[in-house]
């Protein structure tokens, strides 16, 4: 059975808002992958620009990030044996037009409204993955999940803890 790769899933603020989207992508999340951490957060102006200071200068970058502060955002770590690859073909094209007429069933084309508004954010890589998680949840150690947890998670037992919505081991 292949080691679980971590990845960082973001639910943007309009889908936050939109219980049927919501409900929707978390029953994407919690059935095709194992939820190691979760939270809900608000971003000041100040860490959605260092979150997003990659694209400081781009055209779309001041409409990201006063986005990104407009409301709640849901933060997730998940994994799976392939978790970068396929959170990222679940979202879809990053273009919400492109994934309406590619993909229509993918997330962003389900619930993505424009390109700021493309309903969630998926990890491009494992550096990227590691850099985002740790931005976000700056005690997580990449050295004791992989070391103690991830067995656990890959092999169980496990379950679904909906008040936490994580995955938790079974007692």
């Amino acid at each position: 059975m292949q080691k679980l790769q971590l990845t960082l899933a973001i639910i943007k603020p309009h889908a936050v808002k939109n219980p049927v989207a919501l409900s929707y992508i978390r029953n994407v999340i919690k059935n095709r992958f194992v939820v190691v951490k979760t939270k809900r957060v608000n971003l000041d102006l100040e860490s959605a620009g260092n979150f997003y200071k990659e694209h400081a200068g781009k055209f779309f970058y001041n409409r990201l990030v006063t986005f990104m502060t407009s409301g709640s955002i849901d933060l997730h770590v998940i994994g799976h044996a392939n978790g970068i690859e396929l959170w990222r073909r679940m979202l879809g094209p990053t273009s919400v037009y492109k994934a309406q007429f590619q993909n229509p069933y993918c997330l962003r084309g389900m619930f993505g409204i424009s390109d700021t508004r493309n309903v969630a954010h998926g990890s491009d890589s494992n550096d990227s993955a590691q850099r985002e998680i740790k931005f976000f949840f700056p005690d997580f150690s990449f050295y004791k999940w992989h070391t103690n947890d991830e067995e656990r998670y890959r092999k169980g037992p496990i379950i679904f803890n909906e008040f936490l919505f994580q995955h938790v081991r079974k007692l």
